[in-house]
């Protein structure tokens, strides 16, 4: 298996650097496994699956980069995106083509509304859509030190299982900032309906905000309100669901979601809502 590693906070993050090195000793015991790190040289954070304005250019450019403990690892960084850099490496850009994506370490969980904005999730998502397998590893931010080893080491242990998953299997993996052995284990977990942008309100005199709904002038700006996606440990509120992603963090449990990226609606009723749209779109071309 060849597993390309990549990221949303740039190939000179610490997050990467750490994940990096845990899949290197990984690879070292296991030699029928090969690493290479194609990540952005700049933060994309919240990029999603974007790949950017790629019709404005015919090249990308990268630089060779180090990683301090896994210097044997080949790692570039890219100037692009996320999702690009795992386009990028996944079409055989640097070398042969990978068949897992892992992305991450994200600073910052990636639970709730947050999966669909993540860029650490849209790398793994834009390398399903080639056929790749994915896992996206984010750790709870904001509990220094960052225990980097307690995520790389569960993203490692989920490695086995993923390699012998079908084609296109993506797992978000969302960690608590904990030292392994005080980890409370880790969950199957649905992704919640958690968000971090509460409101948004037009400013008035002073960037105070003004109230909710009220009407904008021709120019000005919009306050955001905003929260995390991470309820306070043991205040979980009648919204969240124990079971819920973001929900297991905050008790101190790790979090594993299936997740997969835009396919067609198959749901009850749907195909009732297009032939109706058909319906009435034909009758304005008959006029």
């Amino acid at each position: 298996m060849r597993l390309l590693v990549t990221n949303d906070d740039g190939v000179h993050a610490p997050g990467l650097a750490a994940l990096t090195r845990a899949l290197a000793r990984w690879a070292e015991e296991h030699r029928e496994h090969e690493i290479i790190v194609v990540a952005p040289l700049a933060n994309h954070s919240g990029a999603s699956a974007a790949v950017g304005t790629v019709y404005e250019r015919e090249t990308v450019s990268y630089r060779r980069v180090r990683i301090d403990g896994a210097e044997d690892v080949p790692t570039y960084g890219v100037d692009a995106s996320p999702a690009l850099a795992a386009l990028i490496g996944g079409l055989g850009g640097f070398g042969p083509r990978p068949d897992i994506v892992v992305s991450g370490i994200n600073l910052g969980v990636n639970v709730g509304r947050s999966v669909l904005y993540s860029g650490t999730v849209g790398a793994t998502l834009a390398g399903a859509q080639l056929g790749l397998r994915g896992l996206a590893v984010s750790l709870r931010a904001g509990f220094p030190p960052e225990q980097w080893c307690t995520a790389s080491t569960i993203a490692v242990a989920l490695l086995p299982a993923l390699c012998e998953a079908p084609p296109r299997t993506v797992l978000n993996l969302n960690v608590p900032s904990v030292p392994i052995e005080e980890l409370r284990g880790v969950r199957r977990a649905r992704i919640s309906t958690s968000g971090i942008v509460k409101e948004a309100t037009i400013g008035v005199g002073g960037g105070a905000a003004g109230p909710s709904g009220a009407t904008p002038v021709d120019e000005g700006e919009i306050r955001m309100t905003l929260g995390t996606a991470v309820p306070t440990l043991g205040r979980l509120d009648e919204s969240e669901d124990p079971e819920d992603d973001a929900a297991l963090v905050a008790a101190g449990y790790a979090a594993i979601t299936p997740i997969v990226g835009v396919h067609e609606d198959m749901a009850p009723g749907t195909d009732e809502i297009v032939r109706t749209a058909l319906a009435t779109v034909h009758r304005v071309l008959e006029r």
